[in-house]
């Protein structure tokens, strides 16, 4: 499978899956799969964050884009963003954003390693770095929301959902007794995913963020997987992302940068 197509798909099956778990009579869920791709719509997460459209396998045109804004439209969500590979963007994609009301948002970088091509775990004495067990799946994924600042109802029960279903293995580093960071890890195939990693605000800096995406490769290279992925925001010119840079220093590479379209109906 092409790169693109590759690293796309495996993020529209997670996103999806989040969906799924999600408590539909909470954050106003509605979810659907349009061109191969996948449109999850949560109209009352005030974050804004899980209203997204992506993974497209059918070419985009100017009719693809018309059924997923009639969809967020359906779901009386006002706001929601398109994530489309730059390959995958069609001729005349600035006339469909003008007559259609999207405008450029930030860019995601995604990146891509073989497995066999990652680089040995750095020694981190001082954390203790594992699968988080059904006892912590909830305090794991109160963690996370947090250091996201997503504090809407159901969005904890969501990430905790999500922990225990079949595709992804959640992850956890301790100092001592005390959870510090936690991420996940999604797997379709023999391709693995790094997703939803955050560290509390506090213990930032400690090399936790590291130890998780090392952990979660040995997972995954255990599971029989031949590709790792993953996403991380693109920094601003003369700005820092350190989860870009533990990533790369990891063995990931990146190999393109993606934009966000982001759709209003006001």
């Amino acid at each position: 499978m092409h790169t693109q197509s590759l690293t796309e798909t495996v993020e529209a099956d997670f996103m999806y899956e989040y969906g799924r778990c999600a408590p539909a009579d909470t954050l106003g869920v509605g979810l659907a799969r349009i061109g191969g791709g996948a449109l999850v719509s949560m109209r009352d997460d005030p974050s804004r964050y899980w209203s997204k459209a992506l993974g497209f396998t059918a070419p985009v045109t100017a009719g693809l884009i018309d059924e997923v804004l009639d969809f967020y439209r359906e779901q009386k969500n006002d706001l929601a963003v398109l994530q489309i590979a730059p390959d995958a963007l069609p001729t005349g994609w600035d006339d469909i954003c003008a007559t259609r009301g999207l405008r450029a948002g930030a860019e995601m970088v995604k990146l891509v390693a073989q497995i066999d091509d990652v680089a040995p775990a750095p020694a981190t004495p001082a954390l203790r770095v594992g699968p988080v067990g059904p006892q912590d799946v909830a305090d794991w994924a109160r963690l996370i929301t947090t250091a996201f600042g997503m504090t809407a109802p159901g969005l904890v029960e969501m990430v905790a959902t999500a922990g225990t279903a079949s595709r992804f293995q959640p992850f956890g580093v301790w100092i001592d007794d005390t959870l510090v960071a936690g991420g996940q890890l999604f797997i379709t195939g023999d391709v693995a995913s790094l997703n939803t990693g955050a560290t509390a605000a506090e213990f930032r800096g400690r090399g936790a963020q590291t130890a998780l995406i090392h952990a979660r490769i040995e997972a995954a290279r255990a599971a029989g997987c031949r590709i790792v992925v993953a996403e991380t925001g693109r920094p601003s010119p003369g700005q820092n992302n350190p989860s870009l840079n533990n990533m790369r220093r990891a063995g990931l590479q990146p190999v393109y940068a993606r934009r966000n379209w982001v759709w209003s109906a006001q």
